[in-house]
Formats: C-alpha cells, sequence, structure tokens
C-alpha cells in the first residue's frame, strides 16, 4: 500500500478501496466486520465506510488466516486474541500484508510466463 513517487501516502479508505486493494466482495468485509472487533470501520457524513490504513491491515491479516492458513472465523479470532495479548498485532498485520503481497506477486508471475509461453 505504498504511494507512489510525489502523491501522499493515504490515510483513509473507501469499502470500495478495500474490495480492490484486498479483492474482496463489499459483502465479505461487512460480513468481518460483524465478527472482528478489530473492524470497526468509521462512517462519514454520508453514512458511508471509512476504514484507516490499519484496518486495512487488518483486513489483510484475516484475509490471511482465513484463506491461507485455513483458520476458522472462531480460530482467527483466536489468533488475533493471542496476537493482541502477546502484543504481536502490529507485527503479524503487517506479516499478513507481505504474504498477501508475494502471493499477488506470483499469480502476476504466472500470468506472465503463461502469455510468455503462449507467444513462442
Amino acid at each position: 500500500m505504498s504511494a507512489p513517487r510525489g502523491e501522499p501516502v493515504r490515510e483513509f479508505f473507501s469499502i470500495g478501496d478495500v474490495c480492490e486493494l484486498t479483492e474482496l466482495k463489499p459483502h465479505v468485509l461487512r460480513y468481518w466486520e460483524s465478527q472482528f472487533r478489530v473492524l470497526s470501520p468509521a462512517k462519514n457524513r454520508s453514512g458511508n465506510r471509512v476504514y484507516t490504513r490499519r484496518e486495512v491491515e487488518f483486513v489483510q491479516l484475516i484475509k490471511h488466516l482465513l484463506y491461507t492458513e485455513k483458520y476458522t472465523i472462531d480460530g482467527a479470532k483466536q489468533k488475533l486474541d493471542e496476537f493482541r495479548k502477546g502484543g504481536e498485532m502490529k507485527p503479524a498485520a503487517r506479516k499478513g500484508l507481505d504474504a498477501e503481497t508475494v502471493q499477488l506477486l506470483e499469480q502476476d508471475l504466472k500470468a506472465i510466463l503463461s502469455i510468455l509461453e503462449s507467444t513462442d
């Protein structure tokens, strides 16, 4: 989530932005808000959700726990509690973001390789 050179770092994101960044559907994010205390985006004057950078990192961590590590919702909640109690929430969120980035890069590289192989 780093900003390109010359652009300011964004601190707030709409639900559409978060969906685009995380490749999740809005209904999934809304459901996770009901299940995970760390996700409680504020609402702007229009009533639209506004996520902080930290909440976006938590979304990535939850996605990593559920989709990659294959935790259940309850298991992911317990894991988040362990991270919080051990003071490891921020490093864990960063690690989840890093893992997601690597996974996306692998997908992109496979797609590029497929294109290159099909042109031979």
